[in-house]
């Protein structure tokens, strides 16, 4: 395999929300904690995402919701980030990922992106005149070693990986709650398919292990069936 083994690793609902709401100021990671009966079983997601694989993929319009265009820079962790961001990232936000990162590498089309102005000896840019997933993901592994990757982004760029067949591994926490809202973002958003012969792009899965966590919260993975 000419890329890196790809992990969807993500936090939803029961019915598959990824997000409280349909917009940036609703999160997850800053909702969950007020809300009984959610809240007491959460810290098992964070537990369990420190274990993941040693290279991790973002958006940057997550990573902008997350804050990290004002954060505190962070200290250093073992773990590298790939970013990919055209606009969403300021000039704070890539100095706040070269420090938390061992190597941090920014995918863009933007040929003026505020990263261009950092010189940092672990920042690294990829940059394409319209995002392939299929040639970062080459380049990650041929120029850096990244062997496997764990992906954590929005519905629409985990269904471009969907589609695209270029995931190997769904690894879920469910959290015990319905949130709703045909227009809050799923774990896979983006195009729909509109015809039979399209059936191809679906992603078939084979469960691995289902694990019943504390306080009604479920662990699912599956390795995707090619």
């Amino acid at each position: 395999m000419d890329r890196p083994i790809v992990t969807l690793f993500m936090l939803m609902s029961v019915d598959g929300k990824i997000s409280t709401g349909a917009t940036d100021q609703l999160d997850m990671d800053k909702d969950f904690p007020n809300i009984a009966g959610v809240r007491e079983g959460l810290h098992q997601y964070y537990e369990i995402e420190q274990t993941t694989d040693l290279w991790a993929l973002n958006s940057g319009r997550v990573q902008e919701k997350m804050g990290v265009n004002t954060k505190k820079i962070p200290n250093k962790t073992p773990v590298s980030f790939v970013v990919i961001d055209n606009s969403h990232l300021n000039e704070h936000g890539i100095r706040y990922f070269c420090a938390l990162s061992k190597e941090f590498v920014l995918i863009t089309s933007n040929a003026a992106h505020p990263a261009f102005q950092v010189d940092e000896d672990n920042l690294h840019i990829i940059c394409q005149s319209g995002l392939s997933l299929v040639d970062a993901l080459a380049k990650l592994k041929s120029e850096f070693g990244c062997q496997r990757i764990t992906v954590q982004s929005g519905g629409t760029l985990n269904g471009r990986f969907l589609r695209e067949k270029l995931l190997d591994y769904i690894d879920i926490v469910v959290a015990p709650v319905l949130i709703g809202g045909k227009d809050t973002s799923t774990l896979i958003d983006g195009t729909s398919l509109l015809s039979e012969r399209e059936l191809t792009q679906l992603g078939v899965l084979k469960l691995q292990e289902c694990v019943v966590l504390e306080d009604s919260y479920l662990r699912l993975r599956y390795k995707v069936i090619h």
